[in-house]
């Protein structure tokens, strides 16, 4: 069904029909957006409370700011609901997130509004200082820029390293940081703390409010008065609250805090600040989940994506099921690292601002001195984690696989260099499903079988998860160990198996067979599985090994496997260019071996979002995929 909008959304196809409203009409404008989002969200599911938080401070900027010819940059995508239906994409907006709809992160192909992709966090700054400077380049003075970043966001290292160099850019962009104390889990570190002092404050907010509204008078009478307000601003400041030097000290001017919901007050600063030219920030505080009861109040975490739910009553709809259901592959890890740290004191625990997500708040809660949360800073993550292990710890660091992205340098330079045994969960390998091309897990295992000094596995199910992660903690000569393993459920209701050490580069044979042989990796190999059975009532007899180890290979499994198999396909969810598939053909090659091999995985490609299953039948490798590429290569040799 499609959610109506309101009186005045309903006219808005554009910032400039926006701009026709009246001030006074804000308000209303506002909580018909807000409804919107709510009303969509409820049926269609996505990312919810954030894009609420940030209802006023959108509509204020599309106001003010002549967008698209003034840019906004999103950070992270999960605020920019409310600027999607601004601008052109309401009527669109029950596709978002769904296969072939709407892409539930600013996008650039999808509208010259949206003026950067933004999927991961903290590249706001650098992105809108690089645009700033290209405008002033091109000789346009007049054009603004603004950086929306979240408090999350701002823990992330580039965030930093993108206010370091805003501060001597000399160009017109404006930072506001939208400061909810949430990016998907409660932030932590000292800029919380930080900005938490300066939002309590009440002395500060006080004064500062007396005093802007005193020195905006004085600033009228000209150049010279100018010069004085911004001598006592800044004397103000670093009298009543020093730490405001953290931002000005970088020759950043900072403004605020102000109320992120009072939108009069919010298009009156705006349009101050736009006329004032250089490198500044507003602070802006914000509710996540404004306006809607139970998102406000409960749990921010579990209104951050929340799924379907009632609107009325707040109640998260949920599947139910008849009969056990298989964990998540997360989930399995979380209680299985509790587990395995409880026997051996040596184990710690290292999520960068994922806590929920990777299900490492089970070892937070159960030992808190041994599971650490770090924030948006995944090459913090690594380098801290290898700081452990040159201490003798055993750290399981966990990092979704498209963030473990960000932090490659770290993983060869501070890990495997050094030879130091980190061991790296990376959940959320493969497809993502939903969030698109920016959360894809496609490429670790090609970036991490490059490294020396690097053991790179997959689980098939469960059971192999626990013995992948029993193993890694044994100890061994050096090498860092990864362990992939996509979002979602696995295959085993009763999973908590007894563990058993699996020596490292060894696969298993699941099914013996003729003429041809399937090799996987991973949870994909239970596919196979599948599309064997399907294959054995057409009168076909593949055999399939799950390789569990593509660095290092079985090589004895190989040998063994390309002298009576001339026809082979491999089958992975990740990228084919470099990956398990590259490495079999590799083994073919350097052993004299002749054969035919079909590579199953995610092409040389940016596959967007839907469900896993739909990206994976595009792709080739769902079960119907892996038993068609097993018709194409035994015709005229199998028969039916």
């Amino acid at each position: 069904m499609l959610i109506e909008p309101g009186e005045l959304l309903a006219k808005i196809n554009s910032p400039d029909d926006l701009k026709k409203l009246d001030q006074t009409q804000l308000v209303q404008l506002c909580d018909e957006l807000r409804h919107f989002i709510i009303d969509n969200v409820s049926v269609y599911g996505g990312h919810f409370g954030a894009s609420l938080g940030v209802v006023e401070l959108t509509v204020a900027l599309h106001y003010v700011f002549n967008t698209p010819k003034d840019q906004l940059v999103w950070d992270v995508g999960h605020q920019a609901y409310g600027h999607k239906i601004l601008t052109g994409r309401r009527d669109i907006f029950h596709t978002n997130r769904v296969y072939k709809g709407m892409s539930g992160f600013p996008k650039r192909k999808e509208s010259e509004y949206d003026t950067f992709g933004v999927g991961h966090s903290s590249t706001s700054i650098s992105a809108a200082v690089g645009m700033a400077v290209a405008s002033k380049y091109k000789g346009d003075d007049e054009q603004q820029h603004v950086a929306i970043i979240g408090d999350g966001a701002m823990t992330g290292g580039l965030a930093f390293e993108g206010m370091n160099h805003a501060g001597v850019s000399n160009s017109n962009i404006l930072i506001i940081l939208n400061d909810n104390c949430m990016s998907i889990d409660p932030n932590v570190g000292a800029l919380k703390d930080y900005l938490t002092d300066i939002t309590t404050s009440h002395t500060y907010n006080k004064v500062k409010d007396e005093v802007w509204n005193l020195l905006g008078k004085i600033s009228k009478f000209g150049p010279s008065a100018r010069d004085v307000v911004a001598k006592v601003e800044n004397g103000i400041k670093s009298a009543l609250l020093s730490q405001s030097n953290l931002f000005e000290s970088l020759n950043l001017r900072y403004f605020g805090p102000v109320d992120g919901h009072d939108i009069n007050h919010l298009v009156s600063v705006l349009d101050d600040l736009k006329d004032i030219k250089g490198p500044k920030i507003l602070h802006c505080v914000t509710t996540k989940g404004k306006g809607y009861g139970p998102a406000e109040k409960g749990n921010k975490t579990t209104w951050h994506a929340p799924g379907k739910f009632d609107k009325v009553t707040g109640e998260i709809r949920k599947k139910v099921h008849e009969t056990p259901q298989p964990p998540k592959y997360q989930d399995v890890f979380g209680h299985t690292l509790v587990e395995l740290a409880e026997k051996n004191d040596k184990i710690t625990g290292i999520t960068p601002a994922m806590p929920s997500g990777s299900s490492m708040n089970i070892m937070m809660e159960a030992m808190p001195d041994r599971a650490f949360d770090v924030g948006i800073a995944e090459q913090h993550a690594v380098t801290f984690s290898a700081g452990q292990a040159t201490q003798g710890l055993i750290p399981f660091c966990n990092i979704y696989s498209t963030f473990m992205q960000r932090a490659f340098d770290q993983v060869i330079h501070d890990v495997c260099i050094q030879d130091l045994p980190v061991v790296f969960c990376l959940d959320r390998a493969g497809f993502a499903g939903a969030d698109g091309p920016t959360h894809h897990g496609a490429y670790d295992i090609a970036y991490m079988r490059c490294i020396p000094n690097m053991i790179v596995s997959a689980p098939m199910n469960e059971a192999e998860l626990r013995n992948l992660m029993y193993t890694a903690q044994l100890p061994r000569e050096g090498k860092a160990f990864t362990i992939r393993y996509p979002r979602g459920q696995g295959v085993m209701p009763e999973w908590k198996t007894p563990m058993e050490e699996i020596e490292i580069g060894t696969g298993r044979k699941i099914k013996d067979g003729e003429d041809v042989a399937i090799l996987t990796i991973g949870h994909i190999g239970n596919y196979a599985v599948e599309a064997c059975e399907k294959l054995e009532k057409e009168g076909l007899n593949p055999a399939h090994y799950d390789m569990r180890f593509v660095k290092p290979l079985d090589e004895k499994m190989l040998h063994e496997v390309f002298k009576k198999y001339k026809k082979v396909v491999t089958v992975e969810d990740g990228c084919l260019m470099g990956g398990f598939g590259s490495a079999i053909i590799e083994f073919m090659a350097e052993n004299n071996y002749s054969a035919q091999v079909k590579r199953l995985g995610i092409p040389d490609a940016i596959i967007e979002h839907g469900e896993q299953i739909e990206l994976q039948k595009e792709c080739g490798f769902d079960p119907d995929g892996i038993a068609e590429a097993v018709i194409s290569m035994t015709e005229g040799v199998l028969t039916k």
